[in-house]
């Protein structure tokens, strides 16, 4: 009973603070999926602040509230495409009790993740046009490398890849997937290039096993 009377307590200030905090998420949100929608589809420098605003049903006065300008919008952009990357390639990996093979899956996942239209356009083709390169490095390394060096810390502690300094290892790796992303998105043919990476992939991470593994 205490418990429900704070809450039927709340003052009306308290309850209008919230309703405009989940107001303005929401509007970001908005934003962010309208950006996306457009800019996947034709590219950041045909797509237009107005354009965006009437997507996502909101006024430019909204955008500039959340945002300085179309560059500051589409920097959010990399940021959420790149995050909701990451997340699926945790997922694909989540269930994989061998550390290697997780490593394995990891890369496996992130190529994958470059036949996506979407993310080609924003983070492997206007990525590097629009944004300056220590501005997109941070967004694509913010998680991707911590989650590799994680990985090789355990494959390393497991046995499974030769004992050695993870960060500059991770960084190589990380160095890598970078170029095979490019790569990737770049070619005419982008499904057979994701295959050749991948098989490079793989045998460069097989070459981390410990000299006297089978």
């Amino acid at each position: 009973m205490a418990v429900t009377g704070e809450l039927r307590s709340a003052s009306p200030r308290n309850r209008s603070a919230t309703r405009r905090s989940e107001n303005a998420e929401a509007t970001r949100a908005a934003l962010l999926k309208a950006a996306l929608k457009l800019i996947s589809a034709r590219g950041y420098a045909d797509v237009s602040i107005d354009e965006i605003c009437r997507r996502a049903r909101v006024t430019k006065g909204a955008l500039y509230h959340h945002f300085r300008d179309k560059r500051d919008l589409f920097r959010a952009l990399c940021e959420y495409v790149e995050e909701a990357w990451v997340d699926e390639m945790v997922a694909a990996v989540s269930a994989e009790r061998d550390a290697l093979r997780r490593l394995e899956l990891g890369c496996d996942a992130f190529l994958d993740g470059c036949l996506d239209p979407a993310r080609q356009r924003i983070l492997l083709l206007d990525g590097p046009a629009v944004l300056d390169w220590e501005e997109l490095r941070r967004i694509d390394s913010r998680r991707g490398l911590g989650l590799i060096g994680g990985a090789l810390t355990q494959a390393i502690e497991a046995g499974r890849v030769e004992s050695q300094p993870v960060e500059p290892l991770a960084h190589l790796i990380y160095g890598a997937l970078s170029e095979a992303s490019l790569a990737i998105a770049r070619d005419d043919k982008p499904e057979a290039a994701r295959r050749r990476m991948g098989v490079a992939m793989r045998r460069l991470i097989e070459g981390l096993r410990p000299a006297d593994s089978e």
